[in-house]
């Protein structure tokens, strides 16, 4: 999600090699600094503003700002977790090529039930499947 990265500085998005656990602290910051954004934003924004808030949140409980488990999470950030997941997965990153379409329907599979809803996951797969088999892309998180 572009927008609420735009404030974690751009060396730590950028940079090749793994991240240290200041780092991490930084980046687990940016569903928080999202969600500020929205809230300020006005109009519809703030309504979304939770779901951006919890979208990295796993159904395992792992996950953060908050460590929210399962149907604790809004079922909104479950499904943007794994349309988000997916789309980074398609981009190429300093530290890693893209991903292709089917590398990304396995890894979405592989972490049904830890870092995503199990239901979520199986029916954006499904989707995924009845879409033709057609390459993931990284423009307007869609699938094309």
């Amino acid at each position: 999600m572009i927008l609420e990265k735009i404030a974690i500085p751009s060396a730590l998005l950028n940079k090749p090699g793994s991240l240290s656990e200041q780092e991490w602290i930084i980046m687990r910051l940016h569903p928080i600094i999202g969600a500020r954004m929205l809230e300020k934003a006005g109009g519809i924004w703030p309504s979304i503003a939770p779901f951006v808030l919890a979208h990295h949140e796993r159904w395992d409980g792992h996950g953060y700002p908050y460590g929210l488990v399962g149907k604790a999470i809004p079922l909104q950030a479950r499904i943007l977790a794994v349309v988000d997941s997916c789309t980074a997965m398609a981009e190429q990153r300093p530290y890693r090529p893209a991903l292709s379409s089917a590398e990304a329907r396995v890894e979405i599979q592989r972490c049904a039930g830890s870092a995503y809803d199990p239901q979520v996951a199986e029916v954006f797969l499904t989707l995924l499947s009845q879409s033709g088999g057609q390459e993931l892309t990284n423009s307007s998180l869609a699938i094309r």
